[in-house]
């Protein structure tokens, strides 16, 4: 599983420009079963996905096809961890 931290580069101004481009992006991931949750960090300086994406090469092609990555609005970071302990609803993404 990973978590893939998103980091603004660019004003918001400039990343809200890219904006509906990167949440139909997040549509299709979704539709393919590789995303769990996305959203915006608190304060707005990016964001954060959750991923049971099989592969870290699988993530780096999610992030290298990323409307943001693509139009050099933000940064990624990655972090790739094994769920020890889960809630019995979370079972199917961990499994």
């Amino acid at each position: 599983m990973f978590i893939i931290l998103i980091n603004y580069t660019k004003p918001v101004e400039e990343v809200n420009a890219v904006l509906a481009d990167h949440r139909a992006y997040l549509d299709t991931l979704y539709a393919q079963n590789k995303l769990i949750c996305s959203g915006r960090k608190n304060p707005l300086t990016g964001g954060v996905l959750l991923s049971n994406a099989k592969s870290r090469v699988e993530i780096d092609e999610i992030i290298k096809n990323d409307p943001y990555n693509i139009k050099g609005v933000a940064d990624y970071e990655v972090i790739e961890f094994t769920p020890g302990k889960y809630h019995e609803k979370f079972k199917e993404f961990v499994e």
